[in-house]
């Protein structure tokens, strides 16, 4: 896969990623994510860890940034990409929080999906 292609179709993955948080919409997070990803974090000094699965049901169970009136302001801070594996750095403040997400992504052969999401909140 071409770099050019593989950053195109990995910024297409991730405006789906920041518009399924904004709007919480599990459906399309579910569309990005490995079906075994793992989700690991650390907000305000807990840990955290949580299945697919899991999360997408607290997702489903919360009030959306939108929902809440909050403005869009998720934006990719880098993308490392080599071969078939990528890294990203991301910032998603929602909910009160300022969520610094990094996100291991691998080209399965016909997309790119996330594999792992590792996180936490810094305090503005």
């Amino acid at each position: 896969m071409q770099e050019p292609q593989a950053r195109k179709d990995i910024d297409t993955l991730l405006k789906t990623y920041f518009d399924g948080l904004y709007h919480g919409d599990p459906a399309r997070l579910r569309e990005v994510f490995h079906p075994q990803a793992q989700l690991f974090g650390e907000v305000r000094g807990a840990p955290y860890q949580n299945t697919l699965d899991g999360w997408l049901n607290a997702v489903a169970n919360r009030p959306s940034p939108h929902a809440k009136g909050e403005s869009f302001q998720m934006e990719t801070l880098d993308v490392q990409l080599h071969n078939q594996i990528a890294y990203v750095r991301a910032r998603c403040p929602m909910l009160g929080f300022n969520y610094f997400d990094y996100l291991a992504l691998m080209h399965n052969g016909e997309r790119w999906l996330i594999t792992n999401k590792l996180f936490t909140h810094v305090d503005a």
